[in-house]
């Protein structure tokens, strides 16, 4: 028997919800893989790759089969968290400064916590390295995560490779987090983080988010999941379809643990991707072509392309409670920012006006009340900026337009100009041949569309980012790193590989003073864990109308800076130099608040 005691949320409904009420709520379990294209599964006809367990899951889901994300990472992962454009998020790239979470940004995490809910997440956030942009800042309450948009990039712990790796730890009550090795390949432990999070909520209704790092480069898997895939010509990279192999098995393992817990059929359960293919063909340099090699289920474009090869995913959803089983599709437009708003309304919450969304319940389309739907197109945009490809002032560039029939789409890395291309998607999935010439008035039609999300989205991506707190209670010291640096002109250092001679950039950190007070900042060329020298013979600070420049000590591993900061958003810029007189930025550098 469920107690009938009373609770009161934390948060902003101010509801009280019974006990046994709660217990009626299904469990939700988000998994999202990294990098698996719309095609890179055999029940969408790969004839290559074996993908048995999510085959099964297929048969039996609702499945959308017109569903979009965004073409790369990190603005996938803040639209199905806020459900709101990325743009409007301040993660709208990987890079840069702009994959980090504007901290006024409410989450699906923060939704279901304030609901009673338990909340887990493990793997991949990618939407802040520091306090209060980390998961457990946004709601998640029991994490196992990894920093940066990939193991092995350079904010992450050093010397993981995917096997046996350190991630952060965090456990309920408690923000701070601590960094703990595990045993094991990734996708291995995160489903084992998982399904112990499920055990030890199984009687409570809980909120899980899978967020895989596979089959994301550099492609690292054992040899026994590549191996069925390397003596095949066809097949461009078999460790790619091995770490797919490897999702699918510990995935099968995964729903058969649910339902020896009894708890299967009321658990809504998602499968999905975060953009298209990265390794499931071989394209031309362009990366906005046809498959000259592999498998990509006749679509034009892979990861960061505009066609849909870029942005159209699985979208898997199974609830036997609820109904939702039997292999069902549904063809009509939907995307990433409606998740929020739909497992709201299947899960009979409320959402609170704060949450501001830009998607729309996608219930009526599963009931099959399409008529009277809301939406008749959607607006995909591949922000660029001053540091990438196209400028972040031009309306129009790496933007695709959507209905059900047409796709606008004006590829800025092909043609480097306005020039939009136009495409049937009914008669011309591979949109192959381009009508806009046919249809001015269809062009000019969609191009309409899209002014109002820009008069929306432009004042954001133009005027603001997303600080990082300096003196943050959670998170002291913190711990910088040069993928997020705001630069002018080309990519960030985000690699280890990219950060092993001194830099010839300089760059600033978006910072915000947490606390006035006195501060410690320590230069350094690589992570404080790997113990090496700095290579230089002078370093020097800008902060808050602060400049400092020392001669750095032979042998030292940290170059250190005290200085007194005012409360207040700045910018912290640094500086190490060589014998010849060349600077270049600390690629990590630590800020301590001491007192």
């Amino acid at each position: 028997m469920k107690l009938l005691k009373s609770i009161v949320l934390n948060g902003v409904t101010g509801l009280l919800i019974s006990v046994a009420a709660l217990a009626e709520k299904p469990n939700v379990i988000l998994i999202m893989t990294d990098d698996q294209g719309y095609g890179d599964l055999a029940c969408h006809g790969n004839p290559y790759l074996k993908t048995p367990e999510l085959d099964k899951m297929h048969a039996e889901s609702i499945r959308f089969t017109n569903f979009h994300v965004s073409p790369f990472c990190t603005p996938t992962r803040a639209s199905l968290m806020t459900g709101k454009h990325a743009a409007k998020t301040g993660a709208y790239r990987t890079t840069g400064g702009l994959s980090i979470l504007f901290r006024e940004n409410k989450t699906i995490a923060n939704l279901f916590q304030d609901n009673g809910y338990a909340t887990g997440m493990f793997g991949k956030w990618h939407l802040g390295d520091h306090a209060p942009q980390r998961p457990q800042d946004f709601g998640f309450e029991d994490v196992v995560w990894h920093r940066a948009g990939g193991i092995g990039q350079a904010t992450d712990y050093p010397g993981n490779d995917y096997f046996d790796d350190t991630y952060e730890r965090v456990v309920p009550g408690d923000r701070k987090g601590k960094l703990e090795k595990f045993s094991g390949y990734c996708t291995d432990v995160f489903f084992q983080e998982s399904l112990r999070f499920v055990k030890e909520n199984k009687d409570k209704p809980f909120f899980l988010y899978l967020p895989l790092n596979a089959p994301h480069g550099p492609y690292h898997v054992d040899e026994k999941w590549a191996a069925p895939y390397k003596d095949n010509k066809d097949i461009v990279n078999a460790n790619f379809y091995g770490m797919i192999a490897n999702i699918d098995w510990n995935f099968g393992k995964f729903r058969a643990e649910l339902e020896k817990l009894d708890i299967a059929d009321n658990t809504i359960l998602i499968f999905m991707t975060d953009n298209g293919t990265s390794g499931g063909g071989k394209f031309n340099q362009q990366q906005d072509s046809l498959p000259l090699k592999g498998y990509n289920a006749g679509m034009r474009g892979k990861k960061s392309s505009l066609y849909d090869g870029g942005h159209r995913v699985p979208f898997f959803l199974h609830w036997a409670n609820g109904g939702l089983t039997g292999g069902k599709d549904i063809d009509t437009l939907a995307a990433h920012y409606d998740v929020l708003p739909t497992l709201a309304e299947l899960c009979g919450i409320t959402l609170p006006e704060e949450y501001e969304l830009d998607g729309i319940s996608l219930n009526p389309l599963i009931k099959g009340e399409t008529e009277g739907w809301q939406r008749d197109h959607l607006v995909l945009h591949h922000h660029g900026g001053k540091m990438f490809t196209s400028p972040i002032t031009e309306q129009y560039a790496d933007v695709a337009v959507m209905t059900q029939k047409w796709r606008l789409v004006n590829s800025w890395r092909v043609s480097q100009k306005h020039k939009f291309t136009l495409y049937d998607i009914q008669e011309d999935p591979s949109q192959e041949k381009d009508v806009s010439a046919q249809f001015p008035e269809v062009v000019a039609r969609l191009k309409e569309y899209h002014q109002p999300y820009w008069d929306e989205v432009s004042p954001i991506i133009l005027n603001r980012y997303a600080r990082i707190d300096l003196g943050n209670p959670d998170h002291n010291p913190t711990e910088l790193c040069s993928q997020d640096w705001v630069m002018e002109k080309g990519y960030p250092p985000y690699s280890i590989s990219r950060v092993k001679k001194l830099p010839k950039v300089i760059a600033p950190w978006k910072v915000h003073v947490k606390e006035a007070g006195r501060y410690r900042i320590t230069l350094r060329q690589l992570p404080k864990a790997t113990n090496k020298t700095v290579v230089g013979v002078k370093a020097k600070i800008e902060i808050a109308g602060i400049t400092e420049e020392v001669t750095i000590p032979k042998d030292s591993k940290g170059v250190d800076f005290t200085v007194n900061l005012p409360e207040g958003d700045t910018d912290l810029i640094t500086y190490i130099y060589n014998t010849k007189g060349e600077a270049g930025g600390a690629y990590f550098t630590e800020v301590e608040l001491l007192d």
